[in-house]
């Protein structure tokens, strides 16, 4: 990395105004090209949000793109286990090469550099924030269309980090029925506002379940309120999702892939256009490198 002003961070992201150095591309850096990095994030734990990034990335996967998912979630991280990667991340002298899903997504989550993945992650937010960085600029992640970044609740380290250190286009919100939840993802919708961040749009998850016999829907968490909390916010609303106990099985069997959904399909299809959108306003986002 080149010399740089006391305001530059350990990731080479310079915040001093009078700086003028460039950071010097990693040699991963220099072979990957990453069009769209997209943050799936909630503020709120509980709602979902690792599910509804991989069925996002399956979507976008299935419209012919070339996706990969930067789990940011590192002391809980789940991204490996929905997707059935047991593969270790190996390192060679470009830098760290993200194993493949069995549909062709790349993945990078720090379950895949443990011997084991329940042992427990237990650090101070600084290695964490480090590790995170590591991820852009030593992942190996080659040619990608979309990077989805599946981050941990909260709105503390990682989400600073990400937002300061990485290039994020866009911003995907995952919320519930709950009031609960929606007043802690207002949260995490505010921050991201401070960043000036753009938003594609919010899900909500979670909004019934169906019986199997007769098609009855029951709300659960109550009234559906995403379309009036993308509203007051005033961001995107993709669209509603079920409690759907193919989903929840399928993911535990490693196997998120093979489910079907038309909700998400019609969601997948509705984050293209609003991308689209954004791109047309903010043609300086378009082709970002790494």
């Amino acid at each position: 990395m080149s010399d740089s002003c006391n305001s530059c961070s350990a990731s080479g992201t310079c915040s001093g105004e009078s700086c003028s150095t460039t950071p010097e591309l990693t040699e991963a850096q220099k072979v990957s090209h990453i069009a769209k990095v997209i943050a799936v994030m909630s503020g709120k734990g509980g709602v979902g949000k690792s599910s509804v990034t991989g069925m996002l990335a399956v979507s976008l996967k299935r419209l012919g793109y070339k996706v990969g998912i930067l789990d940011a979630d590192i002391t809980g991280p789940s991204i490996p286990k929905i997707f059935g990667v047991t593969e270790k991340a190996t390192v060679n002298p470009t830098g760290v090469m993200p194993p493949l899903s069995s549909g062709g997504i790349k993945i990078m989550s720090l379950n895949l550099m443990l011997e084991n993945e329940d042992d427990p992650v237990i650090w101070r937010g600084s290695i964490i924030t480090q590790l995170i960085n590591q991820f852009w600029t030593d992942v190996v992640w080659g040619e990608l269309d979309y990077l989805l970044i599946d981050m941990p609740p909260g709105t503390g380290d990682v989400p600073i980090t990400v937002f300061q250190s990485l290039p994020v286009d866009g911003i995907v919100v995952v919320s519930s029925p709950q009031q609960l939840a929606n007043m802690v993802v207002r949260k995490a919708i505010k921050m991201a506002k401070k960043y000036d961040l753009s938003f594609y749009g919010l899900i909500e998850n979670m909004t019934y379940v169906e019986c199997p016999d007769c098609r009855h829907r029951i709300q659960i968490f109550g009234k559906p309120q995403g379309r009036a909390e993308a509203q007051r916010s005033e961001i995107p609303y993709l669209g509603e999702l079920p409690i759907d106990p193919d989903l929840a099985s399928l993911s535990d069997a490693g196997k998120i892939e093979d489910y079907q959904s038309v909700a998400f399909t019609e969601i997948g299809e509705q984050l293209t256009e609003e991308m689209k959108k954004s791109s047309a306003l903010n043609p300086s986002k378009l082709n970002l490198k790494l």
